[in-house]
């Protein structure tokens, strides 16, 4: 296993399509056929995809199988389901034959350290450097063409035989880690930024949110071009260095190049998403205030990493003449609150001379996905704000009042008035995660996930800054709001591309293969024509952004196997509309 190709021709009139192929067709291979595959090769070796197909069409009794391979390899036209079948054993042999190399990979993307650096341009990121340069060195080795456009963005191209290209798009940068909070259960130690393999699990910053996809793209694209499987378009692999910071890379790029006229990001979930929320952020600013009066002092409140972050953590820093009494009286409130609020949540305080450290303890998850967590930073404020102790006021007095009145422990923005719900997309979503000490004010950040509704973003926004206001007003705040927000994406759930992801994944893994919507928001709304195919797996644990971050091994090894048959067919097909 692993050992160099060899090269071979393949007529490119012996893979022709002549259209997409339905999944509900019965005679492609499938997800027994496949894993029986697998299993019976797990520890062969090939020389070649050809090698591969005719030790195959030597053991095999399935004549689908074997009426693929032999007109293959006579170098017949192949239509239909015979060109499916030869595709989807690409995909497989990929999978076998690169496999523990990907997961090198993986782990050598993991230890460059991509995420942003406080006020420095991610384009000067020495990080995002090292990793442009490591894609750099895979694609020669690959002998596919590599052009670093100004580390906005690094492309990896596969030429085709005509001038048309189709794009795939991921992206190298990553949120934060805090290493203090990854800690397995059991007690286990990670280190964010070197994998570790446990329990078929790689843990790593960056693994499921997306470097597993940029290192299974460039073994499949590795695959195809060694092996001289002819493409009527050329792949290019775009892969982003600013999407968890704004995506200002991007619209970098957009000005420098002519974008192909389809595409799929590997940056959602499985089997295709053709719907994403719209993504913004409501930032309120308190003016820094010297506290005046009797009674314990908030000095500080921490939030997340990252505004699209929910952390693990929210910590309150608070000083106190009687700190030991301040802090028996917040841990007995605190577990009170914790009870009569659905106990999933835990608090702690500790006493260090005159401060005590209120830490209330929930479990990190992406912004888009609140319900999948649980978010301290409006359980610490809803604690604080609803407790019997007399603070002095400030700036963080006033955050937690304005967190705990206007959002609390509801995400769905009803509290604030502004709550509504989309049948396809799901409902809008309002999630504090971010607080910061910035240019003399105290920032709160709020995630905010909008789907299709009777209003548009704009007005939403509108809405969300009238009843602010009045808010302010009402309680005499010297506050301001700045409200962003982007709009959602729809896309034609007929498109011709569309029919072929969805015809891989349900073939591959068996699931229901049906369009999906998705309350991440990604880079598919600047592209034309973009679905998101993948990584994440229907009903499982989405780890991006959180602590303990992590990628299933036999997930990983799927995702290389349905991105070759991915870029092959694609590559290949007719028609894509």
């Amino acid at each position: 296993m692993n050992k160099p190709l060899a090269m071979f021709t393949v007529s490119a009139l012996a893979l022709s399509l002549a259209g997409p192929i339905s999944a509900a067709d019965t005679d492609t291979i499938k997800r027994d056929t496949l894993e029986n595959l697998q299993q019976t090769y797990a520890d062969a070796t090939f020389e070649s995809f050809d090698d591969f197909l005719q030790q195959v069409q030597d053991k095999t009794d399935n004549d689908t199988l074997k009426s693929a391979i032999d007109r293959y390899r006579q170098d017949e036209t192949l239509e239909g389901n015979d060109f499916i079948n030869v595709y989807r054993l690409l995909g497989l042999y990929t999978r076998l034959h690169y496999g523990d190399e990907v997961v090198d990979l993986l782990s050598e993307m993991v230890a460059v350290k991509t995420g942003k650096q406080g006020d420095t341009p991610q384009h000067e990121n020495p990080g995002i450097a090292e990793f442009g340069e490591l894609v750099k060195s895979k694609a020669e080795d690959f002998g596919l063409e590599f052009n670093n456009v100004d580390n906005r963005i690094f492309e990896v191209t596969l030429p085709g035989s005509t001038d048309e290209a189709f794009g795939i798009l991921t992206h190298s940068d990553t949120v934060p880690a805090n290493p203090d909070d990854w800690v397995l259960d059991d007690g286990t130690q990670l280190d964010p930024f070197t994998t570790t393999l446990k329990d078929g699990k790689i843990y790593g910053r960056g693994t499921e949110d997306d470097k597993a996809s940029i290192a299974a793209s460039l073994y499949a694209m590795k695959a195809i071009e060694e092996n001289d499987v002819p493409l009527k378009r050329s792949i290019r692999l775009m892969i982003e260095t600013t999407e968890e910071t704004g995506g200002e890379g991007f619209e970098y790029y957009k000005k420098q190049t002519d974008l192909p006229a389809y595409n799929i990001v590997l940056d959602s979930g499985y089997p295709a998403v053709i719907a994403e929320k719209g993504f913004g952020t409501i930032d309120t600013y308190f003016p820094m205030t010297e506290a005046d009066g009797q009674g314990p002092v908030i000095t500080k409140i921490t939030g997340g990493l990252a505004t699209n972050q929910i952390p693990s953590n929210s910590i309150a820093t608070i000083e106190s003449d009687d700190p030991k009494m301040l802090s028996q009286k917040l841990q007995a409130q605190g577990q009170a609150y914790a009870d009569d609020n659905g106990g999933d949540f835990e608090v702690s305080t500790e006493v260090m001379d005159d401060t005590v450290t209120l830490t209330v303890k929930g479990q990190s998850a992406h912004s888009s996905r609140p319900q999948s967590g649980v978010n301290p930073v409006p359980r610490l404020a809803g604690l604080l704000a609803n407790s019997d102790i007399d603070f002095q006021e400030n700036q963080y007095t006033q955050a937690i009042h304005y967190i705990d009145d206007n959002y609390g422990l509801d995400f769905k923005g009803e509290k604030l008035g502004v709550g509504y719900d989309n049948d396809f997309m799901g409902p809008l979503t309002l999630t504090p995660t971010y607080l910061e000490e910035q240019d003399g004010k105290l920032r709160v950040a709020v995630n905010v996930r909008a789907p299709k509704g009777d209003q548009s973003v704009e007005e939403l926004a509108q809405s969300i800054d009238d009843k602010l206001a009045a808010y302010a007003q009402q309680n005499d705040l010297d506050m301001d709001v700045d409200i962003e927000i982007s709009d959602w994406m729809m896309r034609d759930p007929q498109g011709a591309w569309l029919q072929t992801l969805l015809n891989i994944f349900g073939d591959t893994t068996g699931q229901k293969a049906e369009p999906i919507a998705s309350a991440g928001s990604t880079t598919a709304k600047l592209l034309p024509n973009a679905i998101n195919f993948g990584p994440s797996m229907p009903g499982e644990e989405y780890t991006g952004h959180t602590a303990n971050e992590f990628k299933k091994v036999d997930n990983l090894m799927l995702d290389i196997q349905m991105f070759t048959e991915m870029l092959a067919r694609i590559g290949n097909q007719e028609q894509l509309d």
